[in-house]
């Protein structure tokens, strides 16, 4: 199976009883992330960004970077030359085997052995990330919200994006980022449900916002990385992607998009329209230190740039904290660049039994009730099947 196939099913399609027992005999020993000096590791890893290198003596050796569903992490084999490294795929899969060391307060994975591995012999959402969330289920909701836009204009333009399949399917698999943030398969899709379910309860407390144009400009504010990011065995940028990147291709889309709005429509999408929810897509991170092209200068724009840019910390900040506690004893990460700081890993009030989780009750305009389960307006008029365009008149 291509690996394309196999990211399209790994997260979604419930296994077989053959493919229980096959998941039972490739379950891995340890992972990367749980991993700690000293401990001896034998398993298939994503081998990516091999080079051959020689030391100081002038010994030949193959520095490579080793990666799973949890981390990524250099390794190293000492005196191994050009055959050795002719053997190994510039991307793929390998079984390792080796010992996990400590070099300058980091973690190194020296191979003592090295082949590419056999079909069949591992599982890739083992070496993947991946989202823990049901894409369908996500996708489903995020179109349920959409389905809730009341300005027909705005209607059409979401449903231009929503009717090309071929976009739909990246949507659904494609990463939020490569490393900072919602970076797996399906982390774009969770990223953009988390912020439109967040802007739900931004919006009913403050109703002076236009909730419509919330909603159409989280959808879209990220809906370029589809075109941005690759993503397969490794995530990297598309070479389009480093030449322009998802936020002027993002604003480019709209354009494009208002054309068959408009053709589904049978009128014209006012400028101002286009205008401002392009204005959402340039300003959606904020300052032009951070790769905005104009800072937020609508209400709409400072909510959708907010609710963003708190979902990717908040995910980010989790990740390193609570994603890792299990597997490391210390109280402190590494410094991380894009928090700036070391993170405290633990929970200093974690609940004292299941129940004490237990949230009760939530009325219908309880603030406490879970964003999965906040109301949601459906517009009778959403475009659900495409408008007829208007009879043209005798001759």
């Amino acid at each position: 199976m291509a690996i394309g196939q196999t990211i399209d099913t790994m997260v979604s399609v419930p296994l077989s009883p053959a493919g229980r027992r096959r998941k039972r005999q490739q379950m891995r020993r340890l992972y990367l992330r749980y991993c700690a000096a000293g401990d001896v590791v034998d398993d298939v890893f994503v081998i990516t960004d091999k080079q051959l290198a020689t030391t100081a003596n002038g010994s030949p050796y193959i520095r490579a970077c080793l990666s799973d569903c949890t981390m990524q992490i250099v390794a190293r084999m000492w005196n191994a030359g050009q055959n050795v490294f002719n053997t190994l795929p510039e991307e793929g899969f390998v079984r390792v085997r080796g010992r996990i060391e400590s070099y300058q307060n980091n973690l190194q994975f020296i191979i003592e052995r090295i082949e590419p591995a056999r079909e069949g012999t591992f599982d890739l959402a083992d070496l993947i990330p991946h989202t823990t969330r049901n894409i369908p289920e996500m996708f489903a909701r995020v179109v349920e919200l959409l389905e809730s836009i009341q300005n027909r204009h705005l209607a059409a333009l979401v449903h231009a994006y929503l009717d090309d399949s071929a976009l739909m399917e990246q949507f659904r698999k494609a990463p939020a980022a490569m490393s900072i943030h919602h970076a797996c398969i399906g982390g774009l899709l969770e990223h953009t449900l988390t912020a439109m379910e967040i802007a739900e309860r931004v919006c009913g407390l403050y109703p002076a916002l236009n909730r419509d144009l919330v909603l159409a400009g989280l959808f879209l504010h990220d809906i370029a990385k589809t075109w941005e990011l690759s993503y397969g065995i490794a995530f990297d940028y598309t070479d389009g992607g480093q030449l322009v990147g998802h936020i002027v291709k993002g604003a480019v889309w709209v354009e494009q998009r208002r054309r068959q709005a408009e053709e589904m429509l049978g009128e014209p999408i006012p400028q101002p329209l286009i205008d401002v929810l392009q204005h959402i897509i340039v300003s959606h991170h904020g300052t032009a230190e951070f790769g905005a092209i104009k800072p937020p200068s609508t209400p709409e724009a400072i909510a959708v740039h907010c609710i963003e840019h708190m979902d990717a910390k908040i995910s980010m900040y989790l990740t390193a904290t609570r994603g890792e506690a299990a597997g490391s004893s210390a109280n402190w990460t590494d410094y991380i660049k894009a928090a700036g700081a070391r993170l405290y890993r633990p929970d200093p009030a974690p609940a004292d039994s299941p129940e004490a989780d237990a949230a009760p009750a939530a009325s219908h305009d309880d603030p406490s009730r879970p964003l999965s389960e906040s109301p949601v307006i459906t517009n009778p008029n959403f475009v659900v099947e495409k408008p007829r365009k208007p009879p043209r008149s005798p001759g």
